[in-house]
């Protein structure tokens, strides 16, 4: 069936996620490698064409809308189908080369996978890759019905009828705005802040969203989701608007610290640490190309 609606540029709500990233518009159009007037023309175009304002330009810096994160939010399952096109196109060209089928979880993809497959192609030029992102959930039921070759997820446990094998560690930090009161907090967080506090969290099936649960349950308590949003990115823009406390993975917040757009927030007496795992199928063998990789992120595991 033909779209009725106009249909937004791809190019733009790309640039639009990346506003919402890396909190300005000339970062954005940096990212990009595009002048900021072009960044900005983009942005009044895809404006036009949704009919919406995704962008206050008041206060001499471009801040998103709720429209906007709203709109950051429902952009990302086209951006990862087209980021899929544009890998499988390309596996289709590379015509008598492995291909090796990554799935991953959201946090691990982001700022993980990117640094892996770097270190792959040094020793495996010829195999091309492609990746499918999704929750900790989702990756688990791809690997189970042999949609991927190798899977990673992160998590307190391991996921059942796969097998298995930690390559990593991270940890979850509770993250504000820096005009948060908990920003100049002097006491460090408990388990009872935060379970009586309305957060902007994962949605569930996700492994981050799984590690806090599990976390608040050994005190007998459960988080109170404010907001539930199914992207690192737009949780991240949330916080930094001000629309209350988030819990993120300390690999995801690490750029947003480090320039002050958003807060790390202490904790005591609550283990928010967690497990990177790859899994893959108990009943096929992992291909060499996966096998390579596995080796190189347990010796890369073993040096730290």
């Amino acid at each position: 069936m033909p779209l009725a609606e106009p249909v937004p540029d791809i190019r733009s709500l790309d640039l639009l996620r990346s506003v919402a990233e890396l909190g300005s518009i000339r970062q954005a159009a940096g990212a990009h490698h595009i002048s900021q007037p072009a960044a900005s023309m983009r942005l009044r175009s895809l404006e036009r064409t949704l009919d919406l304002e995704l962008l206050d330009r008041s206060g001499g810096r471009a801040r998103l809308t709720v429209t906007g994160l709203a709109v950051v939010q429902w952009s990302e399952a086209v951006l990862e189908g087209m980021r899929d096109l544009l890998l499988g196109t390309a596996a289709v060209r590379s015509e008598g080369r492995d291909t090796l089928r990554i799935a991953a979880s959201m946090t691990v993809a982001e700022y993980l996978v990117p640094g892996w497959l770097s270190r792959l192609s040094g020793s495996d030029p010829d195999v091309a890759v492609s990746l499918e992102m999704g929750n900790s959930e989702h990756i688990a039921e791809v690997m189970l019905r042999g949609g991927a070759d190798i899977g990673f997820v992160e998590g307190p446990d391991d996921p059942p009828d796969l097998q298995t094998r930690v390559v990593s560690g991270d940890d979850l930090v509770v993250v504000v705005a820096p005009s948060h009161p908990w920003a100049r907090r002097r006491r460090p967080l408990s388990a009872a802040d935060l379970a009586t506090t309305p957060l902007v969290l994962r949605e569930e099936g996700s492994g981050t969203r799984e590690v806090l649960e599990r976390a608040l349950g050994a005190s007998g308590l459960a988080p109170s989701p404010l907001v539930e949003l199914a992207s690192t990115t737009a949780i991240k823009a949330s916080v930094a608007a001000g629309t209350g406390p988030g819990v993120l993975s300390r690999l995801a917040v690490e750029p947003e610290v480090a320039d002050g757009r958003i807060v790390v927030v202490p904790t005591s007496g609550i283990r928010l640490e967690r497990l990177i795992r790859a899994i893959w199928s108990s009943e096929r063998p992992l291909m060499p190309a996966a096998t390579r990789l596995l080796r190189q992120l347990r010796a890369t595991a073993a040096e730290r």
